[in-house]
């Protein structure tokens, strides 16, 4: 006799069967824990118009892990409302559409919100989205080609060159053999994904920064290329050795730079310190005098100091007189004196004896007075 998949039989009650219901089998697809409900599934980011095949890459796996994936892509018929499993079918058709419900951008959930199966839900976004983008495509190859490190690490930059080979990949799939049976065509297809990792890798390589030229050199020299995963991981060897150098060298100028300012330090005028003992400016409690004392002499050798200065500034006074007085006196007479020696000029011949011997005199007289004048 030939079971339904959903009854056993029940021979306690009469023989009569009874039927059980799946969704309490935790092996059977209909199976509901008791913790999933509406909101135990959002994806993140949310289905928007331009990222549908990373998007759907994520819905799956995660209706895969609840063991529903199966209602979404036509695995499991649509049963009739008179069907024994309809009850348990409806049950997860409606969890998993409010599932998807959770995972995409208000416009877009508005759109599906009137749609009873799942399955209709799933096919509906995937005819809206999953169509090819020429202009993406476009965008996207432009975005891998000018993609730079600059200030990113090297996991940061190879992580959003990954994400755009990705989506591209979900535009443009690598071609894989179809065959029932292995054929010639298994060799062709896998060097052309040997060659599309070389085109990738090579791509890596480029857009990083000048600072890693040596080990790009060194891995652009291998023959074969390594793979991938291989590169990767030398740059970042690379990376974690620049970054140790770097910040040694950094140190060491911070400690070569913290013994000069102390082998400089108390030179010059000594601007911007402050006595600690006295209060005073220009100098340091090591070098205070009021603590430590006043050397010797310190008094004589300022007073020595202020008169020099005093008499430079004397000296420099008294020759601008001279030469401001050298218009008016002229080999040491005054206008008083000047004036007598023409009145006595004006008299009688008999007299220029008198006059010769009072300007003898006064010559005379003159040049002891600046005698006078320079021994003090």
């Amino acid at each position: 006799m030939v079971r339904n998949n959903t009854a056993v039989n029940g021979a306690a009650n009469g023989g009569a069967p009874l039927v059980t219901d799946p969704s309490q089998q935790p092996g059977s697809v209909y199976y509901v824990h008791s913790s999933d409900g509406p909101s135990s599934v959002a994806i993140t980011p949310v289905l928007t118009h331009s990222n549908y095949h990373s998007w759907a890459r994520s819905m799956r796996r995660a209706l895969g892990a609840k063991n529903k994936f199966d209602f979404v892509d036509g695995s499991i018929p649509v049963p009739t409302e008179f069907d024994p499993s309809f009850k348990a079918w409806n049950r997860c058709n409606m969890l998993i559409h409010s599932w998807i419900m959770n995972s995409v951008e208000t416009p877009i959930a508005q759109s599906i919100v009137f749609l009873d199966n799942a399955i209709d839900v799933w096919n509906e976004l995937k005819e809206c989205f999953s169509q090819g983008d020429y202009i993406r495509i476009s965008e996207l190859q432009c975005e891998i080609f000018g993609l730079k490190q600059d200030s990113r690490s090297v996991s940061e930059f190879f992580t959003a060159l990954k994400v755009l080979w990705e989506e591209l990949e979900a535009y443009l799939p690598v071609p894989i053999c179809s065959c029932p049976h292995r054929c010639v065509c298994a060799t062709g297809l896998s060097n052309a994904r040997h060659q599309h990792e070389i085109t990738r890798s090579i791509r890596f390589l480029t857009g990083l920064n000048d600072s890693f030229d040596l080990v790009r050199s060194q891995i652009l020299l291998m023959n074969p290329l390594p793979n991938m995963n291989k590169i990767f991981s030398m740059v970042m060897q690379h990376e974690r050795q620049f970054k140790s150098s770097s910040s040694f060298n950094d140190e060491s100028k911070i400690l070569l730079n913290s013994v000069d300012s102390r082998k400089f330090q108390g030179k010059g005028r000594g601007n911007g310190r402050t006595c600690s003992f006295c209060g005073r400016s220009n100098h340091t409690i090591d070098t205070c005098y009021k603590k430590h004392g006043f050397p010797p002499n310190f008094g004589k050798t300022q007073a020595m100091a202020n008169n020099s200065s005093l008499e430079m500034h004397e000296g420099r006074e008294e020759l601008d007189d001279s030469k401001s007085c050298r218009g008016t006196e002229s080999y040491g007479f005054t206008k008083e004196q000047y004036e007598h020696l023409v009145n006595l000029l004006a008299t009688p011949s008999g007299s220029t004896s008198k006059v010769v011997s009072h300007v003898t005199s006064h010559t005379n007289s003159g040049k002891e007075e600046l005698e006078d004048d320079w021994f003090g």
